[in-house]
């Protein structure tokens, strides 16, 4: 059984749920208080055993190229002033050289396409998808307990958490066929479905390992929902000659694609955060006071 050691983070996206925000500054680059959106996933995949991460880009998104590219100017003038300790964290997030890679996406054409247009860097082995809208608040991380499920089981693996069963119509729901504690087998799932035809309240969170044959599936994929290729679709294929495992991980998830969620996120990690955390607080409870 092959590790994983590689991950795609599909970034071409143009964050339609956020705008005005997005309309020249990535989604993907909006500031969860201290860093942007980006730091965090791509932190959750270092600590699961990432050795090398593709980003599948689109037009106006070299922001996020440069932004785990060295800043030699910004690094000189912090070590003239003595600034060591931001120095110091801005250094240890410059990623090792040649341990990311950026494709692009030339059209809008869903997540399997996105999924697709890495074929040729992940080559034939398994690799973990994350979806960077969806930040994942976990210790350990999402991924690393998806890992070490993947470890026991092999096959393809995805996260999930239970969501309340009036909301889902609104996700992607697996159909869980066994039970292990946290760690369930799949037989199928379904896209947003009505809450009386539901198979269960796990919805698919934005991780997943997959093997490479998905993109066996996915060059031939037909255009489904929304007219665009789908993942979900691939893997429902997938699932007919491998097996599915999903995780309800410990943790809880934040959806930065939409405002009520990035501001959700923002205000948890501002309070979680070592050094500012109070400052943070007092600031939400003045707020709040002051309405």
């Amino acid at each position: 059984m092959l590790k994983i050691r590689k991950a795609v983070l599909p970034v071409a996206g143009l964050g339609t749920r956020v705008l005005p925000a997005t309309k020249t500054i990535p989604k993907e680059m909006l500031p969860v208080f201290d860093r942007p959106a980006i730091q965090y996933v791509v932190d959750e995949a270092r600590e699961a055993g990432i050795e090398h991460i593709v980003f599948v880009t689109g037009r106006n998104k070299s922001a996020i190229e440069d932004y785990f590219d060295r800043a030699y100017e910004l690094e000189d003038t912090l070590r003239l002033k003595g600034k060591t300790d931001i120095l110091e964290t801005l250094e240890s997030e410059v990623p090792e050289a040649g341990s990311m890679s950026f494709v692009r996406q030339q059209a809008p054409l869903g997540l399997g396409h996105a999924v697709w247009c890495a074929r040729e860097l992940i080559g034939r082995e398994p690799f973990a998808v994350l979806l960077p809208d969806v930040i994942v608040r976990a210790k350990p991380g999402c991924l690393a307990q998806m890992v070490d499920v993947y470890n026991r089981e092999g096959g393809n693996v995805i996260a999930v958490e239970q969501v309340p069963e009036d909301q889902v119509s609104s996700y992607g729901i697996i159909d869980p066929e066994t039970h292990d504690g946290r760690v369930m087998k799949m037989r199928g799932m379904v896209e947003k479905p009505s809450r009386e035809s539901a198979p269960s309240n796990m919805s698919i969170t934005g991780r997943y390992i997959l093997q490479p044959e998905i993109f066996d599936l996915l060059s031939s994929q037909a255009k489904g929902a929304g007219g665009e290729i789908q993942l979900t679709d691939a893997m429902d294929g997938l699932m007919k000659s491998q097996s599915f495992h999903a995780v309800e991980y410990e943790g809880g998830s934040f959806d930065c694609g939409n405002k009520a969620g990035y501001l959700r996120a923002f205000v948890r990690f501002a309070l979680d955060h070592a050094e500012e955390g109070q400052n943070a607080r007092d600031v939400v409870e003045q707020v709040l006071k002051d309405r």
